[in-house]
């Protein structure tokens, strides 16, 4: 996240708070943040599974799905990498799984929250999660 981004979203958050809408759901300032983590996670755990094994079986990227996720924080959309094979088994978000673990939501907003970098969220969720995810935004 470059400085001018860092300085909008915190100038978001702060005038949601004030107002007294919420951070959360659809129209929060954290709902992006979250969205954004969440597919990065996604494409790291598919850039993982499409291994020179995978690839050498004619298995590759093959575009993005939609799911609709509900989370303490609300609802919001992600798009779900999907391989020609169909053997991608997420595990952070598993297949037709449609409620995030509150307590991974907790924990992105928390690491957010403290400034943390892509990088140093990457490690924390990979220590938690044995997930890896890119810490170069996409």
């Amino acid at each position: 996240m470059t400085t001018k981004e860092q300085q909008e979203f915190e100038k978001k958050v702060l005038d949601q708070f004030i107002s007294g809408k919420s951070l959360f759901g659809k129209d929060g300032a954290f709902a992006p943040m979250l969205k954004n983590v969440i597919e990065k996670a996604l494409s790291a755990e598919m850039d993982s599974h499409l291994d020179s094994d995978e690839l050498a079986k004619g298995n590759k990227r093959n575009g993005k799905g939609k799911k609709k996720l509900k989370s303490g924080f609300g609802s919001f959309d992600i798009e779900t990498p999907q391989d020609f094979q169909s053997s991608f088994e997420p595990e952070l978000v598993k297949k037709r799984q449609t409620i995030l673990a509150d307590s991974l939501s907790d924990k992105i907003i928390g690491l957010y929250g403290l400034g943390m970098s892509y990088r140093d969220t990457s490690g924390h969720i990979k220590e938690l999660y044995d997930t890896d995810i890119s810490h170069t935004p996409c």
